[in-house]
């Protein structure tokens, strides 16, 4: 997928998203990074985030699918949705989102991990209300599941707008983390004498693919399924 919506920027010079005390890297710094295009190119491969924000009940944590265009992420729910409502109030949110690429398999318990890439978003979303943007971010959340797919459905109406809210976070302050590689296993279980080194270790990879699409009961046999090549991302 397109790291960035705009063809003519390089993507060298995408630049840097916000480095803060908040989005400090500590713990193995080395795997992080505040780069604008790594960001993207997560963002853009990923389609379902965790929106982390404070409530007067407590945190919460919402998964939720999204859309990007150029440095804006879009989000959607009802109107109705507590997600929305604290949110569109202008409440601090945390966006994550994770890729997982494998298991890391130790020799031992402790080393054990996982390589992943990783983008925390901070900042404040702002209600979208103008119904040009607000129909343009719906087809950007609808694209970024399925490529293309808002050019072969319905689009929404007047109704349908209004009863869905649709917040717009701006790409600014965050960070970005990957890991890649083998284990880092303990010298201890790498000695000759150790009992633990004969034991398996390595990585396993993981990967999502789409399956056989399976139609719903009322399509038409003739009518064509949608290519798996626009499930790969």
């Amino acid at each position: 997928m397109s790291i960035s919506a705009d063809p003519t920027v390089p993507l060298d010079a995408l630049g840097q998203l916000t480095a803060t005390e908040r989005t400090a890297l500590r713990r193995h710094p080395e795997r992080g990074s505040f780069d604008r295009a790594t960001a993207y190119a997560i963002l853009d491969e990923a389609f379902v985030a965790h929106v982390g924000f404070a409530t007067e009940q407590g945190p919460m944590v919402i998964p939720t699918v999204y859309g990007r265009r150029d440095d804006t992420v879009y989000v959607h729910g009802s109107q109705a949705s507590r997600m929305m409502q604290v949110l569109g109030a202008g409440v601090p949110l945390c966006f994550t989102v994770t890729l997982v690429d494998g298991l890391v398999l130790a020799r031992s318990a402790f080393y054990h991990s996982a390589n992943y890439r990783s983008v925390v978003l901070l900042g404040c979303a702002r209600v979208v209300t103008d119904p040009t943007e607000k129909a343009l971010a719906s087809r950007v959340i609808v694209d970024h599941v399925v490529r293309g797919r808002s050019a072969e459905v319905r689009p929404p109406h007047d109704k349908e707008l209004r009863a869905t809210a649709i917040l717009a976070l701006e790409i600014a302050e965050g960070s970005v983390k990957v890991r890649t590689g083998p284990p880092g296993d303990a010298p201890e279980d790498l000695a000759p004498d150790s009992p633990y080194r004969a034991t398996w270790a390595g990585v396993v990879p993981l990967a999502s693919v789409a399956a056989t699409p399976v139609p719903e009961a009322q399509v038409p046999p003739e009518v064509a399924p949608p290519s798996l090549s626009r499930f790969v991302r």
